[in-house]
Parts: structure tokens; C-alpha cells; sequence
């Protein structure tokens, strides 16, 4: 039944304009932040949290935009899997793209470090119609029928998804075909499947899987960002290259996730609006002599 409904909301979505659209969103927004109020308390103590530099009313407003923000996120991703005629291109503005072109020319293919950061799902969708052969990490979701409609956008996009569980394999040989593999770095990783680096000033279970997979492959990982502009449209901006770790020993790949999650930290205090502030990033936390990354400079 979902899935009927879904597709039902998708195809009607997708002869809407985009300023209704836009402006549905921020509807949606204030409904899910303010009725829903999905772990509002837990986000907001989360955010003050992290960035106790932030006045009450600027850490409410952040937190109101980030609801306003996956709200918008959701009817553009329904907007176009009911089959939407614009071209996507048109909404985007993009700052260093000559970066990715230099590392693919290496041959080894590139990572990109990415985060749930402004409309990531648009921004694999943008990468892949500019022609760039684009793999991304990601997991099932939970409801079958969400799962079908968000891998048939992808498909029809052109976007390759390998299921987290045993990727290695996968994302070494597209590596090797020279293309781009996504990879979120964001999310809690359950105690024994992560390692502890410092995210806002405290422990945060992170996947070693980026600094091992750029290791193994000898790839360079791109640090790539969306946000939203104030006129509804989203600016990318790619940051340089990451060289690849020298080796995988476990020092190393704790340093190196450091310095990844440290680049994530800086892009989320300078834009706090835009990330998902509602999911449990330190759930999981470090026990008596885990070893624990130090914060780097990024």
C-alpha cells in the first residue's frame, strides 16, 4: 500500500513548480519540527552541545532550519522520482570540479567524503548526470516500499548503490575502473564495528572503512559538500585532494579518520542548519582502553 501511495505523491509532486515546491517544503519543515517534533529535545541539547558559542535563539533557528531543510529534501527527491522534467543541472552552482577531473586522471578512481549534509541525495544525482561513473556506500532502508522508490531514482540517474555490508570488494573494483565511490562518514558505528575519534569535542564511533579503503586502493579522497542557497537552489563546493594513507595499521587509520571527521566537523560548525542533528551521533562511546584520536587540524 505505501508503495501506490508513494508513487501516487511522487507523480502528483512532479507537475507542482519548484517555488510551490520550495514553499511546500518549508510547510512540511515547520510541521515536522514543531507537531512531529521527531527527538527535537535530543537534537537541540545535541546542538548546544556542540556549539555552546551559539545563543539560544541563533541554536533554536539552526535547528528549526535543518527540519525545514530534510522537509525540502524529501518532496525534491519525491519530486523527481514521479518523474520531473526539469534538468537538475539547472539548480546547482559548483566550485572545484577541476579538482575531481585531476584526481581521476591518476587513474585510481577517487573517494568522496560526504556527510547527511544539505540534500546529499541530489548531490549523488548532480555528480552522476554530469556523467562521472558514481558508486555510493549506503544501507537498506528500513521499509521495503522507501527502498524501491529511493534505488529506482538512483538507478534512473545512473548511480550505482553498494550496500554497506561486505562493500570492500565492490568499491576496490570500480576504484580500479577509475570511477567515484560515495562515502558517508557521519553516522554512529556500533562499538565493535567503529573507531572513537573526536567529534565536537567527544568521542564519536566512526568507520574506519575510508581511510582503509583509500589505503588498499592507493585513491585520493575528495572532501564534497552541498548546501542549500538562499534562493532555493544548492552550491557544491569541492574541497582538495586528500592523499591516501601509507599503509592500514591501526594508528593510521585512526589518524586519518580523525582528519576526515575533522573536515566534517569544520564544513557542520559553519553551517549548522544544514546536517542532521537528530541522529544518534555519540550512541555509541568508547570503554576503557579503546584507543581515541586526538583532533586535527583540517
Amino acid at each position: 500500500m505505501l508503495h501506490f501511495i508513494l508513487n501516487g505523491i511522487s507523480r502528483g509532486l512532479a507537475r507542482v513548480s519548484r517555488p510551490t515546491i520550495l514553499r511546500l517544503g518549508a510547510r512540511l519543515g515547520w510541521f515536522y519540527g514543531h507537531i512531529v517534533r521527531q527527538r527535537r529535545a535530543e537534537a537541540l541539547a545535541a546542538l548546544r552541545r556542540s556549539l555552546p558559542e551559539l545563543t539560544p535563539t541563533a541554536a533554536v533557528a539552526a535547528l528549526n532550519g535543518m527540519y525545514r531543510n530534510l522537509a525540502t529534501n524529501l518532496v525534491e527527491i519525491l519530486r523527481e522520482a514521479g518523474g520531473a522534467d526539469e534538468n537538475i543541472r539547472d539548480l546547482f552552482s559548483v566550485e572545484g570540479e577541476e579538482i575531481v577531473t585531476a584526481a581521476l586522471a591518476r587513474g585510481r578512481g577517487a573517494l568522496i567524503l560526504m556527510a547527511h549534509y544539505g540534500s546529499w541525495e541530489l548531490l549523488a544525482m548532480y555528480t552522476a548526470q554530469r556523467k562521472y561513473q558514481l558508486s555510493i556506500v549506503a544501507k537498506k532502508f528500513k521499509n521495503t516500499a522507501v527502498d524501491e522508490l529511493w534505488n529506482r531514482l538512483r538507478q534512473r540517474y545512473g548511480i550505482t548503490v553498494v550496500y554497506a555490508h561486505n562493500a570492500a570488494r565492490t568499491c576496490i573494483r570500480a576504484l580500479r575502473e577509475n570511477k567515484l565511490v560515495g562515502f558517508m562518514l557521519d553516522q554512529n558505528r556500533p562499538h565493535d564495528k567503529g573507531v572513537f575519534v573526536q567529534f565536537f569535542g567527544r568521542p564519536a564511533s566512526t568507520s574506519p572503512g575510508l581511510a582503509v579503503l583509500a589505503s588498499q586502493a592507493q585513491a585520493p579522497v575528495i572532501p564534497v559538500f552541498i548546501q542549500r542557497r538562499a534562493d532555493g537552489g544548492h552550491h557544491i563546493r569541492i574541497l582538495p585532494v586528500i592523499e591516501p594513507p601509507p599503509d592500514r595499521t591501526p594508528e593510521t587509520v585512526l589518524r586519518y579518520t580523525q582528519l576526515y571527521t575533522s573536515i566534517l566537523e569544520r564544513e557542520i560548525r559553519a553551517h549548522p542548519d544544514q546536517w542532521i542533528w537528530i541522529h544518534r551521533r555519540w550512541k555509541a562511546q568508547p570503554r576503557p582502553g579503546d584507543p581515541l584520536a586526538t583532533p586535527v587540524c583540517c
